[in-house]
């Protein structure tokens, strides 16, 4: 009965070893996960600010219908989820790059055309 009992603290202990491993796991997951979408939201929140800069008038302080004169606002530089910095600017396009907070090695770049329409790649996640 002694070595029953045994085996059964045994297999009861390996089973919350098991739970425990696969919960570490998913909550990892998770947050790579939620880390990226913030990445992503603060880049598309960044290409909105440009092109509401782009279609306001220059006599307004606006772009003129052009990017070329945008520049990042420097409370949109940085949050907790990454650093973000203005890439390739054209009068037509406008392309940001975010790097993630969590690992530099993960970053993402917003390109936003003449219309606003937003296009985000990912490399490293």
């Amino acid at each position: 009965m002694g070595q029953q009992q045994l085996l059964l603290l045994i297999l009861g202990a390996l089973i919350v070893l098991i739970a425990v491993a696969v919960g570490i796991s998913q909550f990892s997951a998770h947050s790579t996960e939620s880390n990226k979408d913030g990445v992503m939201s603060s880049l598309q929140s960044m290409s909105t600010n440009a092109f509401q800069f782009k279609i306001r008038p220059s006599s307004q302080g606006g772009g003129g219908n052009s990017y070329l004169n945008y520049t990042l606002p420097s409370k949109l530089t940085a949050d907790e989820n990454g650093n973000y910095a203005l890439g390739t600017v054209s009068s037509n396009s406008i392309q940001f790059i975010g790097t993630s907070a969590v690992n530099t090695a993960w970053t993402a770049t917003c390109t936003a055309d003449d219309t606003g329409h937003t296009v985000v790649t990912f490399n490293g996640w």
